[in-house]
């Protein structure tokens, strides 16, 4: 089982952050990577296609708790080297006008060696918490 976790802090208001990342259906909107998003349902359960660099992923809302600012989500189709992926966004006020946000994830590898895929999913955490930091900004 593989597991990846990045923990950040940014220059931003927490409750700016949570908006803009717990709205599933938006992430097309402060992440310039997505080049589409299509969304099917509502609420925990809905999902979403993601289209970039000429793939799509689809990934379903799992759990969403406005109250403690956590969501969770899973991977069930696309091009991915690997199965049960699960991840979780946590975000936090950090004082001073500041967020933590902490992305993790755990996954089994299936075609691709653990190694590579905890950075590719670094790498994807890492750009997405820049990402809102922008857009926040």
């Amino acid at each position: 089982m593989g597991n990846v976790r990045v923990e950040e802090e940014i220059a931003a208001d927490a409750g700016k952050v949570w908006d803009l990342m717990s709205d599933f259906g938006g992430v097309k909107s402060w992440n310039s990577g997505i080049e589409t998003c299509e969304v099917e349902g509502e609420g925990v359960g809905m999902v979403r296609t993601l289209g970039m660099g000429g793939i799509s992923i689809q990934e379903r809302l799992e759990k969403l708790d406005a109250d403690n600012k956590t969501y969770s989500y899973a991977i069930i189709g696309g091009p991915i080297p690997a199965t049960g992926y699960l991840a979780k966004v946590v975000v936090s006020d950090a004082g001073a006008g500041r967020t933590k946000i902490v992305w993790t994830s755990e996954f089994e590898p299936n075609g691709a060696t653990e190694e590579d895929l905890v950075k590719l999913f670094e790498g994807i955490y890492q750009g997405g918490i820049k990402a809102v930091e922008k857009a926040v900004g």
